[in-house]
């Protein structure tokens, strides 16, 4: 099936699979929803647009780099006057001095992912185009994580997936080994692999006030691979890359 290579890094990242209220937590990877999202804002779409062909794309994740988990204290409200402070559930505001939200919100720190999209040609051609000039600024998550480079690397691939399995891999190469190993998450059961998660992250709809998402099963395998595939960081990543995609490498 024809499709794309994407991938996401920056310094920070966050994924909600099971967000609740003030504790925003972040899956290990990317959720379909987020990754649909980014192709949805990559088009411009606004929310509530039906995403009923972007959700027919089928996603595989490399991770690169796991990253570091971070979790980030943060308040909302604290010393506002009454008619500036946080909404409260019956459409008041909360009194002065009793206003402050306590949340903690998490992240993933120095991720690194490498996503395989497959789908309708006609489907991965208009994501293609989008990708190359979004009309409305990707970000890994939330609006406060943009991406440390563009998301599209490949393009015009016969079989995305098993292009995972060959380009680089955003990591340091280990001093003493010859194989390294990597965790890929697949949409689609593989041969004798069980469910590692069960996540309610397929979006049926993104409208402001009407989201929905379905629940969907995850599939993790592991995946050994020549440790030349990994490429470093910063230039070294990048002139792998280039070399990869077929462009001439510039430092």
């Amino acid at each position: 099936m024809p499709g794309i290579l994407m991938h996401l890094s920056g310094p920070l990242q966050s994924f909600g699979a099971h967000s609740h209220f003030t504790d925003r937590d972040t899956h290990d990877r990317p959720t379909r929803s987020a990754l649909i999202g980014m192709l949805a804002a990559a088009q411009g779409r606004w929310r509530g647009t039906d995403l009923s062909d972007l959700r027919t794309l089928r996603f595989t994740i490399r991770t690169d780099r796991p990253g570091v988990r971070m979790v980030d204290f943060q308040t909302v409200g604290g010393g506002l006057p009454k008619d500036r402070s946080v909404p409260s559930a019956n459409g008041d505001r909360k009194d002065e001095g009793k206003a402050t939200v306590v949340t903690h919100r998490h992240y993933l720190t120095d991720a690194a992912f490498t996503i395989a999209v497959d789908g309708d040609p006609t489907l991965i051609n208009a994501v293609t185009t989008a990708l190359r000039a979004p009309r409305w600024p990707p970000y890994l998550g939330r609006r406060a994580c943009p991406p440390a480079g563009p998301l599209l690397i490949a393009s015009g691939l016969d079989d995305a997936s098993a292009a995972l399995a060959l380009f680089p891999l955003h990591r340091c190469r280990p001093a003493d080994a010859s194989t390294v190993t990597v965790d890929i998450a697949h949409d689609d059961p593989p041969t004798g692999h069980s469910v590692r998660h069960r996540l309610r992250d397929d979006p049926e709809s993104f409208d402001d006030y009407h989201r929905d998402w379905n629940v969907r099963a995850e599939y993790v395998t592991t995946l050994t691979l020549p440790a030349e595939l990994c490429a470093g960081l910063g230039t070294d990543w990048i002139n792998a890359l280039a070399s990869a995609q077929g462009l001439e490498a510039t430092a």
